[in-house]
């Protein structure tokens, strides 16, 4: 119930932020867990948060598919980003959320171990990612943020979803 009423107040503040006037820079993040790390998606991507609820699956999906769900009557395919990332086992739980986005005017849904909070970052707080030369794809990351004590994975969602392994956006459009 505690992670309904946050995911609540987040969705509230999701809302008041995309709602709000776009001449700030995209600098604020909605940050989320995957294991023991925390990522950062721009604020202005995200529609919605939803508790993890039944999704129908798709046959012969890739595995980090999960497949589809009836969102008002839009079908959106659903990520699970644990899985994207090889981040080892899978355990659905109470704090397991989909947070629905709306990229390149496409809605798609990706299934997160939790939401943290909203943050606004300034230019300074945002250094690139480093480079890993041909070993690992590290074109989706946006950079590293840090506030505080903590230290954000800044995610480039077109990137990620226009990539040739997943194809949900086109690449022309990213």
């Amino acid at each position: 119930m505690l992670q309904k009423h946050a995911a609540h107040k987040i969705t509230e503040k999701v809302t008041e932020s995309s709602s709000s006037v776009i001449s700030r820079m995209a600098n604020e993040f909605l940050t989320f867990r995957l294991g023991e790390e925390e990522y950062g998606i721009e604020i202005l991507k995200v529609q919605e948060i939803r508790g993890y609820d039944s999704i129908t699956q798709i046959a012969n999906a890739p595995e980090f598919i999960k497949g589809v769900m009836n969102l008002r009557g839009i079908i959106v395919p659903i990520i699970d980003m644990r899985i994207k990332f090889n981040l080892g086992n899978v355990d659905y739980d109470q704090f397991t959320v989909i947070i629905i986005l709306n990229v390149a005017g496409r809605v798609m849904g990706i299934v997160v171990d939790g939401v943290s909070d909203v943050i606004s970052l300034e230019a300074e707080q945002i250094r690139p990612a480093p480079e890993f030369g041909s070993v690992t794809d590290m074109q989706y990351i946006m950079g590293l943020g840090t506030a505080d004590e903590r230290m954000l994975i800044l995610i480039n969602i077109e990137k990620l979803m226009s990539g040739n392994d997943m194809g949900f956006i086109d690449q022309g459009m990213s």
